[in-house]
């Protein structure tokens, strides 16, 4: 198979009986399929739309599919004990029988932790938030006990029965920063996933990756890497620079940032970014979709562009 395919659904802005009808959709014809980690909406408008949790959304998610490996890119661990994660991770393994993998990350939504009572220290403290937790989580995934002692996170001879169904329950870490970000992605990770980024950005990370990757005597190639996308994708060049415009009204001051990273045009178009986010090592690449999205456009993703790439 050549590259994998998936779509990292945004649970905001419609229903649940909606959103349910989506998965079903797309288990039959994607490779994997995400939720994010939030309170509030993204982009940020102050908890202004409805918006479903993580954890007990995945549930349903698990639930109602079959085929696709599904997970969450990416748990902020400072939402969540991470004992209490790897425990949910574990019990969302055994309902999709054995599909699920685990996203981690530092976090970046401060307007939606403060609004829910959370700190959030500076991304340096975050990041080894990260470290420690990612510890815990990968021994309680593998190991029969695990103890840890942690400036941020503890446990004490903790065991997670029943175990994952997974002999090794993948872990993905999501960022792109490159002195602290990377060099967790090489101690830890299964995979690394950067998000709204171009292909020679991705293709420059990944370089710094392998770089790490060589320092702690890891190899790059036992690492899986994706990017997520936003879904601005169009049926015909009008309809492209309507989304292009909707794109750059959502995200106000950050539209120059994620617009190099979204998927913009028609589907023709689409086939041939795709093919250079692989060229730059991509090995998955995930659409965001945020409703409400164009829906001629995502058949025509599910039935041009995701067929003309595998």
């Amino acid at each position: 198979m050549g590259l994998k395919l998936g779509v990292h659904v945004g649970q905001q802005n419609m229903s649940m009986a909606q959103m349910r009808a989506l998965w079903k959709k797309l288990d039959d014809k994607v490779d994997w399929i995400s939720a994010w980690d939030h309170f509030y909406e993204a982009p940020p408008a102050g908890g202004t739309i409805d918006h479903f949790e993580a954890m007990t959304t995945l549930g349903a998610l698990a639930a109602d599919t079959k085929k696709a490996r599904l997970g969450c890119l990416v748990f902020y661990v400072g939402y969540r004990n991470p004992a209490s994660i790897a425990k949910a991770a574990a019990t969302l393994d055994h309902i999709s029988g054995g599909r699920f993998e685990l996203g981690l990350g530092a976090g970046w939504h401060e307007q939606e932790a403060r609004a829910y009572g959370y700190d959030f220290p500076p991304v340096g403290t975050r990041l080894d938030m990260l470290d420690e937790a990612t510890t815990i989580i990968r021994g309680l995934l593998d190991d029969d006990r695990t103890t840890f002692h942690g400036k941020h996170f503890r446990v004490e001879d903790a065991a997670n029965l029943p175990a994952p169904m997974q002999d090794r329950m993948p872990i993905w870490i999501g960022g792109v920063g490159e002195k602290k970000t990377l060099r967790l992605v090489a101690k830890h990770a299964d995979g690394w996933n950067a998000a709204y980024i171009p292909p020679e950005a991705f293709s420059r990370l990944g370089g710094v990756l392998d770089g790490w990757c060589e320092k702690l005597g890891r190899d790059p190639g036992s690492i899986k890497r994706s990017i997520n996308l936003s879904f601005n994708l169009a049926t015909d060049e009008a309809a492209a620079a309507r989304e292009l415009d909707n794109l750059r009204k959502a995200w106000g001051p950050a539209a120059s940032r994620i617009e190099g990273g979204a998927l913009i045009g028609t589907p023709k178009q689409a086939i041939e970014r795709l093919g250079e986010y692989e060229a730059a090592g991509a090995g998955q690449v995930n659409v965001a979709l945020r409703a409400p999205w164009n829906a001629d456009a995502l058949d025509a993703f599910l039935d041009e562009v995701v067929p003309a790439l595998r």
